[in-house]
């Protein structure tokens, strides 16, 4: 097995003190505070006005200015994913009957390039006439000159993350997201009812679209290894992809032990045998994938659903599996003590995610989007709690 090399701390001297308290707790250095971010995403439109300090109805006239100026007087330190402009696709308590529908959500006529999803066998059709020869194609052309595809992928992502941090200014941290590239489940393209009998009946075409997706993968992380390299961009990945539910994992966790690990771990292995750093946005009860996540080689976690039995106390007890604490982005529920607990449950919430969590890799926000609804009085805790941690750490 090799070992992951440790990072080396190039923090860039144009940054910020919250921006280079996020960069040295990637590093896993020890700090006298808590940075907070990713996750501290409000969706109310008069929220957003309210903690940017600006007149009502100034969000839905300039997003980006005000979005921006809200997290800036919060004190996030790291941003990830850029939302500012998702609030706008919803109203004041969040998305309504005429939002389109989409093939997980209610939508009644799924098609994909012209064809009818409306049978397992129907998405396999799909995957063996239109999705795996195109994915062979592309697979093809890129192994025909890989220099040419790594370098404009190396150009692509240092230029959008380099752009995205100049408009953050040098407070806020903007770290690479949704780069890093694997095999996922396709229920988002074919619905869940189709797809997932289409999984359970025909393993051995998911397993071959998991197999091209991997080998895919594997050239575009080695892309984004390069980029970070010779960026200096931060380093650290958050990987998403909704797998489970309440109940737990969407699929049997043998089939993806047999299916899906061993693709997903080939391809990410360029970014694990990397300096950088890599962490899963957790999504329901994933219990039963966060030791064979860690094996795969990842550095943490973030998110979890602590209602659905996402033990955070024993999570952060873990190690990577080369022995080291893991980096955990922390953040209070969104679905349970923000909106509908006490500002106590607030603080409360806070303090148990600090006083479990690692000593040193440890950020702080919500567990996802903070929706439409949540009481003034439960964010105003919430963002004091924040700013407590943020200056005076544990």
């Amino acid at each position: 097995m090799s070992t992951k090399p440790l990072p080396k701390s190039s923090c860039p001297d144009t940054l910020g003190a919250s921006a280079r308290l996020a960069w040295a707790t990637i590093m896993g250095e020890p700090s006298d505070g808590i940075p907070s971010g990713p996750l501290v995403h409000v969706m109310e439109h008069r929220m957003i006005d309210r903690l940017a300090g600006v007149p009502p109805q100034a969000y839905a006239a300039n997003p980006d200015q005000v979005y921006m100026e809200m997290e800036r007087r919060i004190g996030v330190c790291m941003i990830d994913q850029y939302l500012a402009l998702n609030p706008l696709t919803m109203g004041a308590s969040g998305y309504g009957d005429d939002k389109p529908r989409g093939a997980t959500t209610g939508l009644e006529r799924i098609e994909a390039d012209g064809m009818l999803i409306d049978s397992p066998e129907a998405v396999v059709a799909h995957l063996e006439h239109i999705v795996l020869p195109a994915l062979q194609t592309r697979l093809r052309d890129i192994e025909s000159d890989p220099e040419t595809y790594i370098c404009h992928r190396v150009r692509e992502l240092a230029g959008k993350e380099r752009a995205r941090q100049d408009e953050f200014g040098p407070d806020i941290l903007k770290v690479p997201f949704a780069c890093a590239k694997f095999p996922t489940l396709k229920y988002g393209r074919y619905g869940y009812e189709n797809y997932f009998m289409a999984y359970a009946l025909y393993p051995e075409v998911m397993e071959k679209e998991f197999s091209l997706e991997g080998d895919l993968a594997v050239w575009n992380n080695r892309a984004v290894v390069r980029a970070c390299a010779e960026h200096n961009l931060p380093p650290l990945i958050r990987l998403d992809h909704d797998m489970a539910d309440s109940r737990g994992t969407l699929v049997d966790i043998k089939s993806l032990d047999k299916l899906w690990f061993p693709n997903f771990t080939r391809a990410i292995a360029p970014l694990v045998d990397s300096p950088v750093k890599l962490i899963w946005h957790c999504d329901g009860n994933l219990m039963q994938m966060v030791p064979r996540l860690l094996e795969a080689g990842l550095d943490g976690f973030q998110g979890f659903q602590y209602e659905d039995g996402m033990d955070y106390e024993r999570i952060c007890k873990m190690q990577t599996r080369d022995g080291r604490s893991l980096l955990i982005q922390a953040g209070v529920s969104v679905t349970r003590t923000l909106p509908l607990g006490t500002p106590d449950d607030v603080r409360k919430e806070l303090r148990w995610l600090v006083e479990n969590g690692p000593e040193t890799g440890l950020f702080l926000g919500a567990s996802s989007s903070i929706a439409p609804g949540v009481p003034w009085e439960n964010l105003q805790a919430f963002v004091e709690g924040l700013q407590y941690y943020r200056q005076h750490g544990r």
